[in-house]
């Protein structure tokens, strides 16, 4: 994803209330068994219990599973095992599972792609979209555990909690796995990456035009974009391209649970990400996102598993449970 970073300070409370080869096996029991020393380690400051029934040890644990697959580009056998992955978890939790298969016309060619999707029935017609992507960028040795995992890693998690409820919620919750998100092209580091609106943001695009045509598009209330969610220093700051009222309540719902030194009140300008996809369309969107990482390991194969925070992830996904009430609330 690309971005211009504007970070300004914020004097007052402003709110009321997303490659080529695979990492040597030789060194994977070793990260493994960090991985989940990590895991139990860090999500014990936070248990399940405290969060809303968010697993955060569980949601690293699937980004545990999309970094041993290793780099996962559009039309890779990587990518292929991570739908594969995706869909299986999916149908575990119960979960009504559609997949959405179509092609993007990408620098590279004519590339198939699929978007995947968690369909979770309320009560009424409205919709709230939780949304990631799950590709990778075409670096070499890049697995994406931030950059791609993190994201997929917490709506996996999401996705459990909400098709195990036993009570229907009065707005349907959709939980979408994009494609294609990343620039298409086979770059050889980050600083040749040129991503623009015609060349990445497949997936999202392909959507967003499809409920269009279905009618289904009306009825989005909200569309939530995670991207990057995995520091264990995570600070999300306020997309000024974000619908501001969403933003306003994500960011109200996190102070509320004691996460305000998390969601904080300072902005910044995201150049383009899934969200807007949506928001042209008229759809009220917001971008969770940390993009501080730019400096140190965002799209380098430096973004390895240690990058995730099970903590991290259990505060985003708490944030995003209680985030349906709250839109629930405010549409009822």
């Amino acid at each position: 994803m690309r971005k211009i970073e504007i970070i300004i300070p914020s004097f007052a409370f402003l709110c009321t209330v997303a490659c080529n080869s695979q990492p040597p096996s030789v060194s994977r029991p070793t990260v493994n068994a960090a991985a989940r020393t990590q895991a139990a380690n860090l999500s014990a400051a936070l248990p399940p219990s405290t969060t809303g029934g968010f697993d955060g040890a569980q949601a690293f644990e699937h980004v545990r599973k999309l970094v041993e697959i290793g780099p996962r580009p559009p039309g890779s056998d990587g990518i292929h095992r991570a739908q594969a992955y995706i869909i299986s978890q999916l149908k575990s939790f119960g979960c009504p599972v559609e997949e959405h298969d179509f092609h993007g016309s990408t620098p590279l060619g004519d590339i198939a792609m699929k978007n995947m999707i968690a369909k979770i029935p309320g009560a009424g017609s409205g919709i709230v979209l939780y949304t990631t992507h799950y590709d990778t960028i075409r670096l070499p040795n890049f697995v994406g555990a931030d950059d791609g995992g993190s994201g997929t890693g917490t709506m996996l998690e999401l996705a459990r909690i909400f098709c195990t409820r036993k009570t229907k919620a009065a707005l349907s919750a959709w939980i979408v796995f994009f494609d294609g998100e990343e620039a298409q092209e086979d770059w050889p580091d980050k600083n040749s990456v040129q991503w623009n609106n015609t060349n990445s943001t497949f997936g999202s695009r392909e959507m967003a035009a499809s409920m269009a045509l279905s009618g289904d598009l009306k009825h989005v209330k909200a569309m939530i974009l995670a991207d990057m969610i995995g520091p264990s220093d995570l600070k999300i700051k306020r997309d000024t391209g974000s619908t501001p009222w969403l933003t306003d309540l994500i960011w109200a719902t996190a102070a509320h649970l004691g996460y305000g030194n998390v969601f904080v009140n300072e902005t910044t300008t995201v150049g383009g990400d899934d969200h807007f996809s949506f928001i042209r369309r008229g759809v009220p969107g917001c971008d969770i996102i940390d993009f501080d990482v730019q400096t140190t390991y965002w799209h380098t194969p430096d973004d390895t598993l240690e990058k995730v925070d099970p903590r991290s992830l259990a505060i985003v996904g708490h944030v995003f449970i209680e985030t349906l009430p709250a839109l629930e609330k405010k549409f009822r």
